[in-house]
C-alpha cells in the first residue's frame, strides 16, 4: 500500500513524528517547549510541537488524544483538532485537565496523536424536506442503554 506523502517542517529539536509498530493508526506529537508547561485543572493551555505540515488536499490531520494521557485526565480539548489542508502554521495542540492535580509537560514528552484522514468537501443542496428514514428525527438517547 502506497503511504500519503506529507511534507514537514521541524523547528523543534525533538524527531520527527513516526509509527510506533506497523498498525499504528496515529503518530506522536511532541511538546516543543523551553521550559515546563505546567498544566491547570480545568484550563485548557495550548502546547506547542514545533512542526509545520503541508497536507495534500482531499485530505486533514486530526489531532487525538493519546489513551495513557487519558487515563490521568490530561486530554486534547477539541478532540479531534483538525489540520486543514491549507494551513501551514504550527501545530500547537490544545491541552485540558481534567484532573484536580496540576500536571507537568515537558520538552520532548508525547502529548497527542496525529492521524491522517482522507475527507471529501460536500455541495449543500438545499431542499423544503428530507427522506423519511426508520431513525427519523430520534436523536440522543433515542435507542436506550440497554
Amino acid at each position: 500500500m502506497e503511504k500519503l506523502k506529507v511534507k514537514i517542517v521541524n523547528k523543534s529539536n525533538n524527531a520527527l513524528p513516526e509509527y510506533k509498530t506497523s498498525g499504528s493508526a496515529g503518530m506522536d506529537l511532541r511538546a516543543n517547549l523551553g521550559e515546563t508547561l505546567v498544566l491547570m485543572p480545568f484550563t485548557p493551555t495550548i502546547c506547542p510541537t514545533g512542526l509545520y505540515l503541508a497536507i495534500p488536499e482531499g485530505y486533514e490531520g486530526q489531532v487525538r488524544p493519546r489513551s495513557g494521557l487519558s487515563l490521568k485526565g490530561i486530554t486534547v480539548c477539541n478532540t479531534p483538532g483538525t489540520i486543514d489542508a491549507d494551513y501551514r502554521g504550527e501545530v500547537k495542540v490544545i491541552l485540558i485537565n481534567l484532573s484536580n492535580v496540576p500536571f507537568e509537560v515537558n520538552n520532548g514528552d508525547r502529548i497527542a496523536q496525529l492521524v491522517f484522514a482522507k475527507c471529501e468537501q460536500a455541495e449543500l443542496l438545499e431542499v423544503n424536506e428530507l427522506d423519511k428514514t426508520e431513525r427519523g428525527e430520534g436523536g440522543f438517547g433515542h435507542s436506550g442503554i440497554k
